[in-house]
């Protein structure tokens, strides 16, 4: 008898969920995925993981429910693509800089991008604050392709969902910044393979139900004939 695969709760939109698919994607580990709709959760997941958000993996007895945590369960098993070892970076500076976005980036990107959940939030001061740790991104890409080296590495893939939700908040401010390093580094990510790899669409998850196989054996082959070795966001240079 074959062994059941681990599942992953996950939201199409949602970034932590976005980064831990990606990673799954990269090592190649497959799960069941289950797409949740936020306002009706699955009693299944509650009961796995009682916080109620995604994404959460569950791998037999096993509940892994914090998005970096997955990834890092993804690549400690299979990390054909390196993202543990960039060029310029150890994996403490890496989760450093994550650290940094979910602490400091992310809580001013909230207020941007819904300042009704916030009393007293200033959705302008808000972009602003985030604004700033985004100019630390903008000159490390001055410095390097990407974040930590000459490759994508964790670091990258753990920030860009967030990026791409504070750029789209309002897209002509964002244009307007001048940050031509880190918009081609967005660009390069939402126009290439790793996106689409992430981005399909499938129906809300019902008990009882299978849910589909991520990542497939198609969606993995289509990956390595596009990036290959180099292990590029975008598509091979």
């Amino acid at each position: 008898m074959s062994q059941a695969l681990p599942i992953l709760y996950s939201f199409r939109r949602c970034p932590y969920a976005m980064r831990a698919r990606l990673a799954l994607l990269a090592s190649g580990m497959r799960c069941e995925l289950r797409e949740v709709v936020l306002r009706d959760k699955p009693p299944a997941m509650l009961a796995a993981s009682p916080k109620g958000t995604v994404p959460v993996l569950v791998d037999g007895g096993e509940v892994v429910d914090q998005s970096l945590d997955i990834m890092l369960w993804a690549l400690r098993r299979h990390d054909p693509y390196s993202w543990l070892a960039p060029q310029a970076e150890d994996v403490a500076g890496m989760l450093a800089l994550i650290d940094a976005c979910d602490q400091h980036f992310k809580p001013q990107l909230d207020r941007y991008k819904y300042p009704q959940r916030f009393e007293g939030a200033d959705a302008s001061a808000s972009r602003d604050t985030a604004a700033q740790w985004l100019r630390q991104l903008e000159a490390r890409l001055a410095r390097q392709q990407y974040l930590c080296g000459s490759h994508i590495a964790l670091a990258d893939m753990a920030i860009l969902p967030f990026v791409r939700q504070y750029a789209h908040v309002d897209d002509g401010w964002f244009q307007e910044q001048g940050w031509q390093r880190l918009s081609g580094w967005l660009a390069s990510w939402e126009q290439g393979p790793w996106f689409a790899g992430i981005m399909a669409r499938h129906a809300p998850w019902r008990a009882g139900e299978t849910g589909p196989v991520f990542p497939d054996e198609a969606a993995i082959a289509r990956l390595r004939h596009l990036v290959g070795e180099t292990a590029t966001i975008g598509a091979q240079t």
